[in-house]
């Protein structure tokens, strides 16, 4: 089967041989995508614990910008809401507020991977 023909056959959403499918992905350039810290998080722990998952995912590259949306926009509703808590509030004391805020993130980082990184 020649490239013209593999890729008319991709085009149509035919079935394809594991050979055409390897031959396909050599003839499309595949686009480099940027995704940020959780993106590529999440991208990693799929290939590494979730591969079905990951194959059934239809458009990687929305799903794992999603991820990082999500999780752009969970850190700022837990920082608004921990800031507020007796727990994390400043004291005046610069080595006090520096460990307060380090327990914050790291907090809130955990939220983040549990609930939106690390899930099956």
């Amino acid at each position: 089967m020649n490239d013209k023909e593999i890729l008319l056959k991709a085009e149509a959403d035919e079935g394809m041989t594991i050979e055409e499918i390897k031959r396909y992905q050599e003839l499309v350039n595949p686009q480099k995508h940027v995704y940020g810290k959780y993106g590529s998080l999440a991208k990693k722990y799929l290939e590494e614990h979730n591969t079905a998952k990951l194959w059934g995912i239809v458009n990687l590259p929305e799903y794992l910008h999603g991820i990082d949306r999500q999780a752009e926009d969970m850190q700022e509703v837990l920082t608004a809401k921990f800031s507020k808590s007796e727990q994390y509030k400043r004291t005046g004391d610069f080595m006090e507020d520096y460990h307060r805020l380090t327990a914050m993130n790291k907090a809130i980082e955990d939220e983040i991977l549990s609930e939106i990184v690390y899930v099956e």
